[in-house]
């Protein structure tokens, strides 16, 4: 089965995107990421953002088409890197785009020798495999947040993540059937 997706709002708004081919990825349904944008922006005057566990690329093409400058796309499975490739075409917005085949924590590394920083990051795990507590702290500990920056991850209804994480701090919670989003900024 094909799970088509859209671009929900902004300058691509309708575009159809496609989800990774087989059940290893689960992507964010459209109703979840219409909440997220909502929260969060619901549009951007520029800055940059990683979506790490990028899977199709839905919510970082999502962010560009609201108003960021650029994104950097990572996951680790080749399928995945080969949807966000065909999705980001689809919107004509290479140009923006810089995505790539890692680990995340490899990855997470790799971003901190170019030294960068992000307005707004997306984490997105497989639910089986969550580390989200460790990715958050080394986020923090490598200063990858931009000091006004958003980290938003997508977890499991029944995970409960710490109110506080090094530096970082829950400031929203929601659940939306069995998923949960749990937004974390600097105090």
């Amino acid at each position: 089965m094909v799970i088509i997706m859209r671009v929900v709002s902004g300058t691509y708004k309708g575009r159809v995107l496609q989800a990774v081919p087989g059940n290893k990825t689960r992507p964010t349904t459209d109703k979840v990421k219409e909440a997220i944008f909502n929260i969060i922006g619901p549009y951007f005057d520029g800055g940059i953002c990683l979506d790490l566990f990028a899977g199709s690329g839905g919510l970082g093409i999502e962010a560009l088409s609201r108003g960021m400058d650029k994104v950097i796309f990572v996951d680790r499975d080749g399928k995945a890197v080969q949807t966000i490739h065909m999705n980001v075409a689809r919107c004509s917005a290479e140009d923006k785009c810089e995505i790539y085949r890692n680990d995340a924590l490899r990855a997470l590394k790799a971003l901190k020798k170019r030294e960068m920083t992000f307005d707004c990051i997306f984490l997105d795990p497989p639910y089986k495999k969550q580390q989200l507590e460790l990715i958050l702290e080394m986020i923090d500990d490598m200063s990858l947040l931009n000091k006004d920056g958003l980290i938003v991850c997508e977890h499991s209804f029944d995970v409960s993540l710490p109110e506080r994480i090094c530096n970082l701090s829950c400031v929203r919670t929601e659940t939306y059937g069995i998923i949960t989003i749990s937004i974390y900024k600097y105090e």
